[in-house]
């Protein structure tokens, strides 16, 4: 028998699944918390289940608290993580099941997530919850396992981070010309154009979980970064450059024989770049192999 309820409980995937990413900075791991918040509702008894009253609410407490948990021993695993840890990009996909998808709004850009990896767990569950997700700090401190008093100071806490770390972002259409003119100019090789598309203490970080090679640093100021991609370009010749969408603004991603290999997601203020994040560990890649990432708008962009 098909259990009545099964389209209502459903119904909540994708909200929970945009609310783990944001909580997580990790698709695969957000994933799981979800599978893990529906495995914990059907192990509850028929009964069990019909006393809850609204099981939307139900499903958001289980998954905040299991993010939660996994938030505290994420940094302990990222403290030996190999280099530095960068949340995962998220590709436009082009089909596929919605409740899938993430909604790529400014809580998912990447310069957002890694104001997030500064904050404690708890202030980041706050935060999101809270501030982007709109619940109460009653409902909040129901997760949070604190007062809402509490919740309310870990949320300002979380929101004088974030505050401090903003600034103000060119229109879209800005950003994908300054992303579309990097790009034009490392293939030219182009330093003095590169130059002048960095900020002055531009900075770089690169991800491969010890899974790919990276270049060495230094990764800051605009002529060293500038250096260095005309040497990446002159060593990395069969790389071609295409313009994407990386968590919801306009990025790069570099393929080798037709699979991608890096994806760039780029940080911009006054119409020039101030971080570069550089993904390669193959691990965090796989949505963007999978054949769901849009072609759309290829033609032209191509190396």
């Amino acid at each position: 028998m098909t259990d009545p309820g099964l389209n209502v409980i459903m119904s909540e995937r994708r909200q929970l699944l945009n609310l783990a990413y944001r909580l997580l900075g990790s698709l695969a791991e957000a994933e799981d918390a979800v599978q893990e918040t529906y495995a914990r509702w059907y192990t509850l008894s028929p009964e069990q289940r019909e006393a809850i009253e609204v099981p939307g609410a139900w499903l958001t407490k289980v998954a905040g608290r299991i993010c939660l948990n996994l938030l505290g021993s994420a940094r302990a695993r990222r403290e030996r993580y190999v280099g530095d840890w960068i949340p995962e990009p998220l590709p436009e996909v082009a089909e596929g099941d919605p409740a899938d998808r993430v909604t790529l709004d400014e809580s998912v850009n990447m310069a957002f997530l890694v104001v997030l990896e500064s904050m404690t767990p708890a202030e980041r569950v706050a935060f999101i919850l809270h501030d982007v997700f709109r619940y109460p700090f009653a409902e909040v401190a129901d997760i949070v396992g604190r007062t809402p008093a509490a919740c309310r100071k870990l949320a300002s806490s979380a929101r004088r981070r974030v505050r401090e770390a903003r600034t103000p972002p060119p229109t879209a259409a800005r950003q994908s010309a300054v992303v579309r003119d990097f790009k034009r100019a490392w293939e030219a090789k182009d330093i003095d154009a590169l130059i002048g598309l960095l900020d002055p203490d531009a900075t770089a970080t690169g991800d491969s979980g010890g899974l790919a090679t990276l270049v060495a640093g230094p990764h800051e100021g605009a002529e060293r970064l500038a250096g260095g991609i005309v040497d990446l370009a002159d060593r990395l010749a069969d790389l071609r450059l295409l313009e994407r969408t990386v968590n919801g603004q306009p990025g790069l991603v570099a393929e080798k024989d037709g699979v991608v290999v890096t994806v760039f997601a780029f940080e911009i203020a006054d119409d020039r770049i101030r971080r570069i994040w550089a993904v390669r560990n193959p691990e965090k890649l796989r949505r963007w192999t999978e054949g769901d990432v849009l072609r759309a708008g290829e033609d032209g962009h191509g190396s």
